[in-house]
């Protein structure tokens, strides 16, 4: 599987090169966006990672550029910049890019982003045990859980309560419902045991806690900002 690398930081382009060739994936470079977007219409890779600020072309119009042309169109690009702002995202996204990480960023992070953005179209296996929701990805396989690629360390129930609510993301989960999930059918439970165990968890998440949503009257529920 090969990866395009469109980025004018060498050291950088570098980096990523190694991490990803670690990976199993064969790297193609480019260091401005004139070469870089002749390098994925000659050679078209299974993915492209394109920095915005790039000489000669800039990367929103190589983006613009590569999702016009019938031939690399349904190429999955995530784009790589160090602006942090809300109207360069949105931007990025407008000219058709699948998605979007903010420099600086973790190389585990990326991965995970390349691994589900190939995913989308059937390049790699679908993979059910990983479930990723902006900076938070949860590994069921090794009952691992990342916040920016920063492992988490969660006790065996509040892991098994962030699971629960992810699997279900977007869906509200009662106290009830998580207790038999959870804990287990236990009558006379306290259901702020619940209540108790989400505030950890929210805690842990730092400022993705707030991806675990109240809902008054009902119980949880999960789902990005």
């Amino acid at each position: 599987m090969r990866i395009a690398v469109i980025e004018d930081e060498k050291d950088l382009a570098g980096l990523l090169a190694f991490q990803l060739e670690k990976e199993g994936y064969k790297v193609l470079t480019a260091h401005d966006g004139k070469s870089g977007y002749e390098l994925v219409s000659s050679e078209l890779p299974d993915l492209v990672l394109l920095d915005i600020m790039l000489p000669v072309i800039s990367g929103i119009e190589v983006c613009k550029l590569l999702k016009k042309q019938k031939s690399t169109q349904g190429i999955p690009v995530i784009m790589l910049t160090a602006k942090g702002e809300e109207i360069d995202r949105v931007i990025g996204l407008e000219v058709g890019a699948d998605d979007y990480v903010t420099k600086p960023f973790s190389v585990r992070e990326l991965l995970l982003r390349i691994r589900i953005a190939l995913r989308r179209i059937n390049l790699e296996e679908p993979d059910d045990r990983l479930f990723v929701m902006g900076p938070v990805a949860i590994d069921t396989s090794r009952c691992q859980v990342t916040v920016s690629g920063a492992e988490v360390i969660l006790t065996t129930t509040e892991y098994k309560l962030l699971c629960a609510l992810a699997e279900s993301r977007g869906r509200v989960l009662t106290r009830d419902h998580l207790l038999r999930q959870v804990w287990g059918h236990h009558t006379g439970t306290d259901t702020r045991t619940v209540d108790s165990h989400i505030t950890r968890v929210r805690t842990k998440l730092g400022a993705c806690g707030d991806y675990i949503k109240t809902v008054r009257g009902f119980g949880y529920k999960m789902e990005e900002e």
